[in-house]
């Protein structure tokens, strides 16, 4: 009699399908919380920040009358723009101004670098002294600045005479307006650019120093040759910062040499330019010309900046 082996009967292995397995957890909306935070914010761009750019944008096409009442006036004003000499005279002094407050960044690049030395004392008070000038309201700097660049009085002339020096008339030569209003716009925007290199300092490796110090080089050499390769995106950043302040120059203009000097006409910058057509004459259509080619003039600076940065960096 052979001995027959019975086996059991193996079940079947069920591949899973795609509707069998444990249940997912279903992916929620995100909901209105997004909305309810950024709404308000949102809103506030819109309202204060891109409507106005679009209102300002259809004043420049219209002609507003003495007595209120705008009506249609096309290519008009940026025809009467173009061919306006006052235009291009005060586009000259921004030109002018703004790069003569770009000197601002490589002095904070120096004197950040000075603050950044070890075991320099007081180094955060130096900070805060230089970071005063930058919080300070332009109507006070321009104040406390007419003081100092007076002509037969002045702080800066008298000090200048005592060294045998006569100094010119700093606010009532048209010669050097422009360069004395510089001078008070880099003083007021250097403790802003130095707080910003400083930070940028922070991130550069201390190993890099130690070695080029080992290898004999000099501090003006570890400057130029790691420091400023180092923190070039923060010095474009900076750049277009005095840019676009340069462009906005008003305040110190017209507190520093006033709208009714004789010298302002020659030396008016845009915004300056600006301000006269629509508050001191009232003609709002071509001072609304006049602001939406100031925004032109400072997106186009900005982007040759930002694609510049963008060329240095590969």
């Amino acid at each position: 009699m052979s001995d027959t082996t019975t086996t059991a009967p193996v079940p079947a292995t069920r591949t899973p399908s795609a509707g069998t397995g444990p249940p997912r957890p279903r992916r929620r909306g995100s909901g209105v919380w997004p909305l309810v935070f950024a709404g308000p914010l949102v809103t506030g761009v819109v309202v204060f920040y891109f409507w106005p750019i679009l209102q300002n944008a259809g004043f420049s096409f219209t002609d507003f009358g003495v007595f209120g009442g705008a009506t249609f006036a096309g290519l008009d004003n940026y025809a009467r723009l173009l061919a306006d000499p006052l235009l291009y005279r005060s586009l000259l002094n921004t030109l002018l101004y703004t790069a003569l407050s770009l000197l601002a960044i490589p002095l904070a690049v120096y004197l950040a670098s000075l603050l950044n030395r070890p075991g320099l004392r007081f180094a955060a008070l130096y900070r805060v002294l230089f970071l005063m000038p930058y919080v300070a309201m332009p109507t006070a700097i321009g104040v406390v600045w007419r003081a100092i660049l007076g002509g037969d009085f002045g702080i800066l002339n008298g000090a200048l005479r005592v060294v045998g020096i006569d100094g010119p008339y700093w606010l009532s030569d048209p010669s050097v307006v422009i360069v004395a209003v510089a001078i008070v716009g880099v003083w007021s925007i250097l403790g802003f650019a130095m707080i910003v290199v400083s930070a940028a300092l922070r991130t550069i490796p201390v190993e890099i120093y130690e070695a080029a110090e080992l290898d004999g080089a000099s501090r003006w050499r570890q400057l130029v040759s790691i420091t400023v390769p180092q923190i070039v995106p923060t010095i474009a950043f900076l750049g277009v910062i005095v840019v676009i302040t340069g462009f906005q120059l008003f305040d110190l203009l017209f507190v520093l040499v006033g709208p009714d000097s004789p010298v302002i006409l020659p030396n008016m910058s845009l915004v300056f330019f600006f301000y006269q057509s629509g508050f001191v004459y009232d003609d709002r259509g071509y001072a609304a010309a006049i602001a939406m080619l100031i925004f032109v003039v400072i997106g186009v600076l900005t982007y040759l900046q930002l694609a510049l940065q963008r060329r240095w960096n590969r």
